[in-house]
């Protein structure tokens, strides 16, 4: 492999997280930070730290001109972006590039066509992947998308064409509100991406989100099954499963033989999601986007299958081909991971910064915790709320949430407000056992589990 010096351009567990893949394979790091995070876990991980700017993403994370200058003084020759930030930004790739490093990830020109959420849909249909019916192109104004919405039926749900994490998405039911939330879903698009373009879509009722996860090094592609991320809030997903619960084996293999030829269509380097809509009544599942990225929640895809897929990303990027063959990855039990957030479900999710008091870490098999948390350390007010992720696998199912149910009462973190209180509730409800979700579960859920305080609460 030509990579020695691996800069992590990110921050939080996924820095940290990427650090230690790299000491896996015995490549030196370089951290980059805000002035907020000098003291990180992170940062105390790394060969090399370099302060890159004050606390605000705008002046230090997202900052390409200070991230190269930063990747070329310290020796490196490659650059890890993690999720977030710069991860899915093309410009950041070229840029990269450019400087003659290694973007561990997919190249400029794919991650422009599969970011552009309107141009990803018709290059899917142009691989025969099914896909929502709705825009093949972004839409003109407002009249083009109350035409479009008429042809296809409400409710329709209008969508950002660029960017991702629910922002700029409307659910519409009639011509009144669709008319009423076009500009304010292109408000919110312009200020999130800098981009206010729009598309629509039917919303299909009742859907789950079930994802699959792909790897390619530009010439072979191969799947590592998918994961079931239905229980969301506010479309943020807050715990995901591997693989999906009761997918029929058909289905399974229609839909990740599907994400494996988009991957080929783009030849796609690195490691990326193929997400879609599955509606269980009908078992047809549509394709929604590319998340061309390692997501939060690949953990427990390397829990089932144990790859390794950061070590991988590192790995291809340095020149090196597809350790594995489809053949090579299979499905052993289940794994459950929960996103542990500094916030407080009771309060309407409220964020809680503050310093760990005290920390205890279930430490047993066949668990996982990814984080970036110590006792001391202070929890900025900056950034994302994720303090860390609890990852627990099983023989199936059962035997996994039963694992869940024992562990998330070993874990604490006092010092800020935290969702384990949300991930126990639900470890212990009889739907969520069941399988009884969809995308709109959680919603309807917390209404009852963790009712929004009264003003004199």
């Amino acid at each position: 492999m030509n990579i020695r010096r691996v800069l992590i351009a990110n921050r939080g567990e996924i820095a940290v997280r990427i650090n230690r893949a790299c000491r896996a394979l015995g490549v030196e790091t370089v951290q980059v930070h805000s002035v907020a995070d000098k003291d990180s876990l992170a940062v105390r991980l790394a060969d090399q730290a370099i302060e890159i700017g004050p606390a605000p993403a705008a002046k230090s994370y997202l900052r390409i001109d200070a991230i190269i200058d930063a990747a070329r003084a310290s020796g490196a020759d490659a650059v890890h972006p993690g999720y977030g930030f710069l991860a899915e930004n093309a410009d950041f790739a070229d840029a990269v590039a450019a400087a003659g490093l290694a973007f561990i990830g997919p190249d400029g020109d794919a991650i422009r066509l599969l970011g552009d959420k309107v141009a990803a849909r018709q290059l899917a249909a142009e691989a025969g992947v099914p896909t929502v019916p709705g825009s093949t192109a972004r839409l003109a104004d407002v009249e083009a998308g109350l035409a479009l919405a008429h042809r296809i039926g409400y409710p329709v749900m209008i969508k950002a064409a660029a960017g991702g994490g629910g922002r700029g998405i409307r659910v519409v039911h009639g011509a009144e509100e669709f008319a009423r939330q076009f500009p304010q879903a292109a408000a919110e698009a312009t200020a999130a991406f800098g981009d206010g373009g729009l598309y629509v879509e039917k919303m299909i009722e009742s859907a789950r989100h079930v994802e699959v996860q792909i790897l390619g090094d530009g010439q072979r592609f191969v799947h590592c099954f998918e994961r079931e991320c239905s229980l969301q809030r506010r479309r943020q997903k807050v715990w995901e499963e591997a693989p999906a619960f009761d997918l029929p084996s058909e289905v399974r293999a229609r839909m990740c033989t599907a994400a494996v030829k988009l991957a080929a269509r783009v030849a796609y380097k690195g490691a990326g999601t193929v997400e879609f809509l599955y509606d269980r009544a009908s078992t047809e599942f549509y394709f929604i986007e590319v998340n061309t990225r390692i997501q939060v929640e690949h953990p427990v895809t390397e829990m089932i299958t144990g790859l390794d897929l950061v070590a991988e990303m590192i790995r291809i990027a340095g020149g090196e081909r597809l350790s594995i063959e489809q053949d090579d990855v299979v499905i052993e039990g289940h794994a459950i991971e929960c996103r542990i957030n500094a916030e407080d479900p009771a309060r309407n999710f409220m964020p809680g910064p503050g310093t760990i008091k005290s920390l205890v870490v279930p430490r047993a098999p066949h668990v996982r915790f990814d984080s970036m948390l110590f006792e001391g350390y202070t929890v900025p007010p900056f950034y994302d709320s994720l303090l860390g992720k609890l990852i627990v696998h099983g023989a199936d199912r059962e035997a996994c949430l039963a694992r869940l149910r024992e562990v998330l009462t070993t874990l604490a973190i006092e010092g800020v407000p935290t969702t384990i209180a949300l991930h126990a509730a639900l470890a212990a409800d009889a739907e969520v056992a069941a399988g009884n979700i969809d995308t709109r579960f959680l919603e309807g859920w917390l209404g009852t589990a963790f009712p929004p305080p009264t003003k004199t609460q």
